[in-house]
């Protein structure tokens, strides 16, 4: 075969100059009900109590159940959805996936928070046929506290690049009966707000934490205890309804051959939420990770018949004294394939 040549789209340079920067928020917001978060942590078999009774939320300090570390990403979908349906209405969407995922958290999710939603589209880089599009958000709740800040980085392609035979499959196997598609009037709309940089998050005092470990019992190198969870069809069929991310890759094997994959995959972001329990186990405090990020370069496959298994292990990269925090690396696997290019959690210790 001779080299695939890659053409270059002159108007690219014309869209990320007229995008960049630009803020939008979410007109509606989003009420955190305690049904979702216990539902959302078993998803993510994030299983620290804290995220399914009161009472434990309470001795750690908060007054209602805590949402699990990648909880904001149900958040964020919201959001992002707004932004594909309209401001990012050229690329198409049965061809993008997501590569990077990050959040710092200044203050935990709680079962009955009120958030609102903020974005900003940081880039848009052509490289080949895709646009990698790099795009900051913020939650700030009923108190105008920013709870978590972070970036999705996701690579799609523009609509006239797409693949009609994928597209065909897509839109003969999606979940029907979204909002926007019976009434487009009741679809979560954006609220431009001109180039402005997301509200700043201001470092207020939380609880302190209550991990198993201690600062004083490490050392650069030290390494964490192996852990692994199991995923089956029905823990990703589980993910979708819960998470709201239904690309059919996950759970239609059709669909996931017409991509090219071998059969159907995990979702990234459960993969990151898995990684968030594994840590969490550990911590014996689910508040206490202070940021967390993942470069996604592997996937999980899902057989029709048996499960998968993934396994988890971390290394101290670094301690900081002053704050007690340390910096975590952290490596994923199934059946020997690496899922994550980088991964790096910043946790605090007692």
């Amino acid at each position: 075969m001779g080299r695939e040549q890659t053409i270059a789209r002159p108007d690219i340079d014309a869209v990320a100059a007229s995008l960049a920067g630009q803020r939008f928020q979410v007109d509606d917001h989003y009420e955190v009900g305690r049904e979702k978060v216990r539902e959302f942590a078993r998803a993510v078999q994030n299983q620290h109590s804290a995220h399914q009774h009161e009472a434990d939320a309470h001795a750690l300090g908060y007054p209602g159940i805590i949402a699990p570390p990648t909880f904001a990403s149900v958040v964020g979908m919201t959001g992002t959805r707004a932004l594909l349906d309209s401001v990012l209405a050229d690329y198409d969407l049965s061809q993008f996936l997501q590569t990077d995922q990050v959040f710092e958290t200044y203050r935990p999710i709680l079962a009955g928070d009120r958030l609102r939603s903020e974005m900003v589209i940081e880039s848009i880089r052509q490289f080949g046929d895709n646009d990698f599009i790099v795009v900051r958000f913020a939650l700030i709740n009923q108190h105008d506290e920013v709870t978590v800040v972070g970036s999705t980085t996701i690579v799609a392609r523009r609509g006239a690049e797409a693949d009609a035979h994928l597209a065909d499959v897509i839109e003969n196997i999606m979940m029907h009966g979204r909002p926007a598609e019976s009434d487009p009037t009741h679809r979560d709309e954006l609220v431009p707000l001109g180039v402005s940089p997301l509200t700043e998050p201001v470092e207020h005092r939380i609880a302190p934490v209550h991990t198993v470990p201690a600062f004083d019992d490490f050392a650069p190198g030290d390494l964490l205890p192996v852990g692994s969870f199991q995923l089956t069809r029905g823990d990703l069929a589980n993910y979708a309804g819960v998470s709201g991310d239904a690309n059919p890759i996950h759970f239609s094997d059709h669909a996931a051959q017409v991509a090219g994959l071998p059969t159907v995959v995990a979702h990234g972001m459960l993969t990151m939420g898995l990684a968030g329990g594994y840590l969490t186990t550990w911590l014996g405090d689910p508040t206490a990770i202070r940021k967390f990020s993942v470069r996604f370069s592997g996937f999980v496959p899902i057989a029709a018949d048996a499960a998968s298994t993934v396994e988890f292990t971390g290394r101290i990269k670094s301690l900081d004294p002053n704050t007690r925090t340390a910096a975590i690396l952290l490596g994923a696997t199934s059946d020997g394939r690496k899922l994550f290019g980088r991964a790096l959690a910043e946790v605090r210790l007692r």
